[in-house]
């Protein structure tokens, strides 16, 4: 029976009871899952404390506190990533879904999930033709937003006064641009110091370009009428940082005209398109950028030698114009020839007439000279006397004449007092007039008056209609009298 006890017992504890017992010799306590799930951290994080993984992102997304969350994946498998926010800064490209990359890290597992995922410390992409792909999808998404429309590019200033250079002031881009400015027309040069490459490169040249925008003209620092993106040539992840968006929104942003020079010929970036202009090399960015002064010096030359030409051109047309009428006219001694000979023969009549006139004249003189003796012209001096002594003024023929003239004006004179309008006055009479001085003489006249005055035998007075505001009193003129008839005194 002890026997047959203890094999049930032992049948009871192994299928499992209602209660959970303790076993004699049994020393594995049950774990918490908090426990379970540390162990199981502790166990992948040594065993995987570096990975690298190659794969395709999937889901990407950023959070608000800067942590990139993802997932890596082939054609079997799934695994998910997280990269905290430092690691996300220092990314040299923009993850996206579809792009294959290799990812640095460790494996860890998320208890609050029970799932397993890695830690991304560095991110790269696999392969320059997944870059290629992230690269053309990058250029699709930017040409469909219009930023590399030829209708947005700017034409470039024909001679600027200051230049904007965005690169990096050790290399030899910035002097090759400095040492090709001087050779064709030296220029004021503003250089904006940046990284090229690596870390941080596309946000400086992002800044470098929104940099000088942000220069206001007049300000202590001169506004750059153009604006130069230059680094030299290098493989596709050199050039990298100026295929970031950051770059190419800024470009296409500029409120300056912008010239690419982003490697040689054969190298291409995004900013290439962007930008207002792509040169091969940033030697042929200089070249773009201004003309040559020698070649100004002798177009101005031959422009003003073509103006000079110009203007003498009419001068020397009329000048043989002129040389060729000359020779056309008569000479100046055949016009005068007839002339001259006419003025002769008529000066020599006038010598002959004058002095055959006064030789008439002389015999007629003395003709007349016998008629104007002395005892004449006393005689006919006597004659005239005695007629005007027989001619007499009596003064009473003129007494007549002004009597006469003084009976015809009398009746007018007696008439004209009483045709005076102001002597009716004198009998009580009144005399209307409108503010003017303006005789009314009907009832109509004065109803359309704001104001009357009547003038009285003693002075006027003035009248308002109802309702008016009462003007200043009218000055009081005296009346004048009366005409009396005017009698005029005799003459003598």
């Amino acid at each position: 029976m002890p026997s047959s006890q203890f094999f049930d017992d032992n049948d009871d504890a192994r299928s499992g009871g209602l209660v959970a017992k303790e076993t004699a010799g049994d020393n594995a306590a049950p774990l918490s899952i908090s426990e379970i799930s540390n162990l199981l951290k502790r166990t992948v994080e040594d065993r995987f404390g570096f990975v690298r993984l190659r794969g395709e992102l999937s889901g990407v997304k950023r959070a608000a506190s800067g942590h990139l969350y993802c997932a890596l994946k082939d054609d079997k498998a799934v695994i998910d990533g997280v990269m905290w926010k430092g690691g996300a800064q220092r990314l040299a490209f923009r993850p996206e879904d579809g792009v294959e990359v290799i990812a640095t890290g460790k494996l860890t597992t998320y208890p609050g999930r029970s799932k397993y995922q890695i830690v991304i410390e560095t991110m790269e992409i696999a392969g320059e033709g997944a870059l290629l792909a992230l690269l053309e999808k990058l250029r699709a998404r930017l040409a469909a937003e219009g930023l590399f429309a030829p209708e947005r590019k700017r034409p470039l200033p024909f001679l600027p006064q200051v230049i904007g250079v965005v690169t990096s002031p050790t290399g030899a881009v910035i002097r090759d641009i400095l040492h090709r400015l001087a050779d064709r027309f030296p220029s004021r040069v503003l250089v904006w110091p940046v990284l090229v490459q690596g870390e941080g490169a596309a946000a400086q040249v992002a800044g470098a370009v929104r940099g000088f925008s942000a220069i206001q003209p007049g300000g202590p620092i001169p506004r750059p009428d153009l604006v130069i993106v230059a680094r030299g040539g290098g493989s596709i992840e050199d050039l990298w940082s100026f295929n970031e968006e950051v770059v190419v929104r800024a470009v296409a942003e500029s409120t300056i005209p912008v010239i690419s020079a982003v490697g040689h010929e054969t190298d291409t970036t995004l900013c290439d398109h962007a930008a207002d202009r792509r040169a091969p090399t940033p030697t042929a960015a200089a070249e773009m950028a201004v003309p040559v002064r020698f070649e100004l010096s002798a177009q101005l030359a031959d422009l003003a030698l073509r103006k000079r030409k110009c203007a003498l051109r009419p001068v020397m047309l009329g000048r043989e114009r002129l040389e060729a009428r000359v020779q056309r006219l008569p000479k100046p001694e055949a016009i005068l020839a007839a002339r001259a000979q006419r003025l002769d023969e008529l000066s020599e009549r006038l010598r002959r007439g004058l002095r055959d006139e006064a030789a008439a004249k002389g015999r007629a003189l003395q003709q007349v000279a016998g008629r104007l003796s002395l005892p004449l012209l006393r005689h006919r001096v006597q004659l005239c006397d005695e007629r005007l002594g027989r001619i007499g003024l009596a003064p009473r023929l003129l007494e007549r004449r002004w009597a006469l003239a003084r009976d015809a004006l009398a009746p007018t004179a007696r008439v004209l007092p009483q045709l005076d309008p102001r002597l009716p006055l004198q009998r009580g009479y009144a005399l209307v007039k409108s503010p003017d001085g303006a005789a009314l003489t009907s009832k109509e006249a004065a109803a359309a008056q704001n104001r009357l005055v009547i003038e009285f035998r003693d002075g006027e007075l003035s009248v308002l209609r109802e309702g008016q505001t009462s003007p200043p009193p009218a000055s009081r003129k005296p009346a004048r009298p009366a005409r009396a008839p005017s009698r005029q005194g005799d003459l003598f």
